[in-house]
């Protein structure tokens, strides 16, 4: 496994757009540590973001793996432009002549993504750590390290998203390419979240509620459900929008993870489909 790594990461060495958008990821999550400064206007709440309460422990988990989970785009693109490059680059070709199976090479990208969305998440887990102890007002032990299953939901949906752009890349051998592939894939799902809905307001059924589950990017995104409306001061105004009726599940769902971690091993074993039978 270690040689497998060290073959990727030398790969990354060489690469200066890939450590150009690694810089810029870690660029955004340091100035995110900021926003506790920005000051707002809410339902009649003036104050700093800090002031409401959303950097204190156990909700700064919550909301620091959602927020961060937008910024996983930089680094699909870097998985994108090394897998792609390597057939532009032949060092695919150099692999296999190096002594390299078709298997490891597939494994070797595996390990890659499993390394970037482990340090993807330990990035987020440090963030969040610093923010809460500067912000919270809660500083117990118990509190702090309280519903932490959004670290692990933050890992699974990098680790599918990671496996997806691998998959795209191994399939279609283009950066741009690959990318635009992804971006197709991503807004298929949007159409038919709209039909679903359509299809569900017509007919007064619930076809959305189990389509979401089993498309692979939705049903990441369901990991980690939106945060804001925890808040209390925002939640309270929503109950008197809906009469006091308003209840949200926020956990993580364990159908998600199922079906991400079955999206991350079909990916896998496509691509590793793909590059066996392939001539390189």
């Amino acid at each position: 496994m270690k040689r497998l790594l060290d073959i990727e990461f030398h790969k990354f060495k060489y690469s200066k757009s890939s450590k150009v958008l690694t810089i810029i990821y870690l660029v955004i999550v340091i100035l995110l540590m900021f926003t506790g400064l920005i000051q707002v206007n809410i339902n009649g709440f003036k104050g700093s973001l800090s002031d409401l309460g959303i950097f204190n422990f156990p909700y700064i988990w919550h909301l620091s793996t959602y927020m961060v989970s937008f910024l996983k785009i930089f680094i699909a693109i870097v998985i994108v432009s090394l897998t792609a490059n390597e057939y532009s680059n032949r060092t695919l070709k150099q692999n296999l002549i190096d002594g390299l199976s078709k298997k490891e090479l597939i494994l070797s990208k595996l390990y890659l993504a499993i390394t970037l969305a482990l340090l993807t998440t330990m990035i987020v887990f440090i963030a969040s750590l610093i923010l809460g102890l500067f912000h919270s007002d809660y500083l117990e032990i118990g509190i702090i390290f309280s519903k932490m299953e959004y670290l692990p939901a933050f890992f699974i949906s990098h680790l599918m998203f990671f496996c997806f752009c691998l998959f795209a890349g191994v399939l279609v051998k283009r950066s741009a390419f690959a990318l635009g592939l992804i971006g197709v894939w991503w807004i298929f799902e949007l159409v038919i979240r709209g039909l679903s809905s359509f299809i569900d307001f017509k007919y007064d059924v619930d076809t959305w509620n189990i389509i979401q589950h089993i498309l692979p990017l939705e049903s990441a995104s369901l990991l980690i459900k939106e945060p804001f409306t925890k808040i209390s001061i925002v939640q309270g105004g929503i109950e008197q929008l809906t009469q006091g009726q308003y209840i949200k599940d926020y956990g993580v769902n364990l159908i998600n993870v199922v079906t991400s971690m079955a999206w991350s091993f079909l990916f896998i074993f496509w691509s590793y489909k793909i590059l066996k039978r392939r001539d390189l």
